[in-house]
């Protein structure tokens, strides 16, 4: 008994220190510097805890090797084979399966005799949190990865919407079934049905939602996997749970409010409601003649241009174009140029997107710029480079008030000098609202692959 209760201190210890070396792991996250630092530190928490918590008596060592061992092989794989340009996809699994490893430890609890109201209703809630990120996961990687194509307004998209508004009252029902069995003891117990109807809902949850706001329900599953675990450790009596799953329910919730704002709409909004249609923001009358341009004009203008700032989007991930990117401002630095990143929050598949690719290609952290600091300077910057974003660069957004993205806070490139937009075609973003830049009288069109359009640029410097 003496060495049982030594053992349970050492878990407590270990699981304290474990839990401030998660808080410090996040904030060394925020810079690019100490952000390498700061993933290991989180890892040696992770593992110090799982690791501690073999000591308990009550647990056989053999079953969390085997754990540790193929999960660490799986992850370690996945890191390695992984594409930069995949890292949305990737993210999305992981919080499945952080929904997924929750729903199990409740389903587990469930089985346990002697719970009490409080204990059966955390377990529901948990399964409910944990199933519905799970599957909503799987379908935000569909999505994301463009095997799935449903959306909004599809048959099969209504039925399992159907589902999880189903889901609510159901969930209810399941957190009363004691009480209710007791006033009704023929009642029969439903706990299979509501662990499928769970699962089903987290589909019906994510599959109307567009791809432009998968940044934002990327950020929400990533809180709810947190939320779930919480709760998973609350079942468990496991303070480091307790402590690292409200780590990242909080910052995961607290970055899914800020990118709300940065598209200056609500949750409730893109979860339900999606980009409004407007039928003067979706017009195809004429705004304009587009003006091509050529690789080697561009050169010609950039190579005179002393302030030069390029703005990234999805189209740069999709062509992996970040590479010779990097390599372009690094000749025009040397050509006397000044080269800054404008960054916006919702550019690319999640949160984070574009700095993940521009950190790999060794671009430094200090060039990137956020939409207030370049906004207000943007009438002296000499060329703006615009590599596969539109919605983000939307004109519309300060200029239409009829248009679904009016108010949603922009890099305001069309008040730069020259404009060159790298697009393979005339396409809306994801928003599905015709860009104006495209016809502005200072915009040039450099159309064809990002990656080979940038490249050509570079040969040019360098002969």
């Amino acid at each position: 008994m003496e060495n049982f209760i030594n053992i349970q201190v050492i878990q407590n210890v270990v699981y304290i220190i474990s839990s401030v070396m998660f808080i410090l792991g996040i904030k060394m996250l925020g810079k690019e510097a100490t952000a390498v630092r700061g993933n290991y530190l989180s890892a040696l928490a992770m593992f110090s805890a799982v690791a501690v918590t073999c000591l308990s008596l009550e647990i056989d060592i053999k079953i969390i090797l085997a754990g540790v061992i193929i999960g660490g092989l799986v992850g370690s794989l996945i890191a390695i084979k992984v594409k930069m340009t995949a890292i949305p996809e990737m993210v999305a699994l992981f919080n499945g399966f952080g929904g997924l490893a929750t729903f199990l430890i409740a389903w587990s609890q469930f089985n346990e005799t002697g719970n009490s109201m409080f204990q059966h209703a955390l377990i529901m809630l948990t399964i409910y949190i944990g199933g519905i990120t799970f599957s909503g996961s799987l379908i935000a990687y569909g999505k994301l990865s463009e095997k799935l194509k449903l959306g909004k307004g599809s048959i099969i998209t209504n039925i399992f919407i159907s589902f999880f508004y189903l889901s609510m009252p159901a969930l209810i029902y399941a957190i009363a079934e004691p009480s209710i069995s007791q006033l009704i003891p023929q009642v029969p117990s439903y706990f299979l049905i509501f662990l499928g109807l769970t699962l089903i809902a987290g589909i019906g949850f994510v599959m109307p939602i567009g791809g432009g706001d998968m940044p934002v329900v990327i950020s929400l599953l990533n809180s709810l996997s947190g939320i779930a675990a919480a709760f998973a450790g609350l079942l468990l009596l496991n303070n480091v749970l307790i402590v690292a799953g409200s780590l990242v329910g909080a910052s995961g919730l607290i970055l899914t409010v800020i990118m709300a704002k940065a598209m200056n709409r609500t949750i409730i909004n893109i979860l339900f409601v999606g980009y409004a249609s407007s039928s003067q923001a979706t017009s195809s009358e004429d705004q304009g003649e587009v003006k091509p341009i050529t690789a080697d004009d561009a050169y010609l203008i950039l190579e005179n241009a002393s302030s030069v700032l390029v703005i990234p989007g999805y189209g740069m991930a999709v062509a992996q174009a970040q590479h010779v990117v990097r390599e372009m401002g690094e000749l025009l630095e040397d050509n006397g140029t000044e080269v800054k990143y404008g960054i916006h929050p919702v550019a690319g598949r999640m949160p984070g997107h574009m700095n993940v690719l521009l950190a790999e290609a060794n671009v430094s952290y200090d060039l990137l710029a956020e939409p207030d600091d370049v906004n207000p300077s943007m009438d002296s910057i000499d060329v703006a480079i615009v590599i596969g974003a539109n919605d983000v660069v939307n004109p519309s957004a300060t200029e239409e008030e009829g248009s679904p993205i009016y108010g949603m806070p922009i890099i305001e490139v069309h008040n730069a000098k020259t404009v060159f937009v790298l697009k393979r075609s005339m396409s809306s973003g994801f928003a599905g609202v015709q860009n104006p830049l495209f016809f502005k009288e200072n915009t040039r069109m450099l159309f064809g692959d990002a990656k080979e359009s940038i490249g050509q640029i570079v040969a040019e410097f360098k002969d």
